[in-house]
């Protein structure tokens, strides 16, 4: 298989005669499979045979073909799908700190993800210490203490596009033992790969870019396998599982087993397999529809967004654009790094008005729809400090630049020059007298 990412994304993951020869991956929309007889059985459940099926709680043909293809587009070890990008982000972060810990984060990060680390997590035991800038590396170390468990960051923040210096914080988690998690879901494989610059894990809600098109929702963990789970610090991994038993098997632990699988397999069998969060089989084939045109689609919604962002910049009601790729902040280093293909669809202004002719411009758009998704084959628009953060209490939204004349945009596949006009007939509508 070639290493080019327009052929993998199309073929990866996939070998056609172990599927009756279909040129496209089929759905296997069932919920259990056959085990034939009590001696393929013992054999399947030892793990002798490899991709046998069980039960689609488990692992199921179609999505086992979506998880290979992230994997293979990351640069990963294994990849675990599920039903939601918040899926993701949880199971990743309870199997890096089940039992207790803390977890280093920013605070500009999406705002369900914002709520679940400061009210969810720690019902758990797991507390997080805030960063306001999460390349602020001299604070983060501050913070690092015996019982932190990662550092977790979004490699383009919702919805402001501060860029993480993913290398730099890599660097920083393993000179003190502990795993870095990135949450690539602007970005999208295509754009950037967290693993090749020392991220340990990766999060995505392939809901947005990956899939394109507005039409499922799902999650995915990457794991990028150079992280040394085998450590008292994630005493998780060295514990005795049931599972794992064999005769003449002594060490039964997932890092006994595993090895630099460890933490994806784990995730896989007490995560996925325990508390469901499953991707559906149909949902999986979408998601696979819909990286096959990933480079395609990307690559025009990057350059339209640059195109509509230079044109709010000289718009006389716009206050401020917030888009990294504009090359005009002090991330330009980063950008140049980390994104020269862009990064990403998704982009934030703020109108020189009040939350009122924000409400004007978002009434009268025609081209864009106003809905809190992104990633879409359709450009949307979006208030986020009344929809997507409206758990993140007022002053830290304004600390971070969301206030209440923030607008998000995702931009689609539509002509430019249209987008471009629909925002400027709605910008004039909102400001008219």
């Amino acid at each position: 298989m070639s290493n080019a990412f327009d052929t993998k994304k199309i073929h990866a993951g996939y070998v056609s005669e172990k599927h009756n020869y279909s040129a496209t991956v089929p759905i296997y929309q069932n919920v259990a499979f056959n085990l034939h007889d009590t001696a393929r059985t013992e054999k399947i459940l030892a793990g002798k045979i490899p991709d046998s099926y069980t039960y689609s709680r488990v692992a199921n043909p179609t999505v086992d073909v979506f998880e290979k293809r992230i994997n293979e587009l990351d640069g990963g070890v294994g990849a675990v799908a599920v039903a939601s990008g918040m899926a993701a982000i949880t199971a990743a972060i309870l199997n890096v700190a089940e039992g207790g810990g803390r977890i280093i984060a920013p605070l500009d990060i999406y705002g369900a993800a914002l709520d679940e680390f400061r009210t969810l997590f720690p019902k758990f035991g797991i507390e997080t210490d805030f960063v306001d800038n999460i390349n602020d590396f001299e604070t983060i170390e501050k913070l690092i203490k015996s019982d932190t468990k990662a550092i977790y960051a979004e490699s383009v923040s919702n919805p402001i596009t501060n860029v993480a210096d993913v290398s730099g914080l890599a660097s920083l988690a393993h000179s003190h033992n502990i795993p870095l998690v990135i949450d690539n879901t602007f970005p999208t494989p295509y754009l950037f790969n967290p693993i090749k610059y020392g991220a340990d894990v990766v999060v995505y809600s392939s809901t947005k870019g990956i899939n394109g098109h507005g039409n499922a929702v799902s999650g995915v963990i990457v794991d990028g396998g150079h992280f040394n789970w085998g450590q008292k610090k994630f005493p998780q991994f060295l514990e005795k599982e049931i599972t794992l038993e064999q005769p003449g098997r002594k060490d039964t632990s997932f890092a006994g087993v595993f090895g630099k699988t460890a933490f994806i397999q784990r995730l896989r069998v007490k995560y996925l397999r325990l508390m469901g969060a499953v991707l559906s089989p149909f949902s999986a084939y979408l998601e696979l529809l819909g990286l096959e045109t990933i480079s395609e689609r990307i690559n025009k919604e990057v350059n339209t967004s640059l195109k509509i962002a230079h044109f709010l910049e000289k718009n006389e009601h716009v206050e401020m654009v917030f888009n990294s790729g504009l090359l005009n902040t002090s991330q330009k280093e980063l950008v140049e790094k980390y994104f020269p293909k862009g990064i990403g669809t998704i982009f934030s202004f703020q109108l020189k008005g009040t939350s009122k002719n924000v409400a004007k411009l978002l009434d009268n758009v025609k081209v864009f729809s106003y809905l809190p998704n992104v990633g879409d084959n359709r450009s949307l628009i979006v208030n986020p400090s009344e929809v997507t953060h409206r758990e993140v209490p007022k002053d830290e939204l304004i600390k971070e630049n969301v206030t209440d004349n923030l607008i998000r945009l995702s931009i689609g596949l539509e002509d430019a020059s249209d987008l471009i006009s629909d925002l400027d007939q709605a910008i004039k509508i909102a400001f008219k007298e």
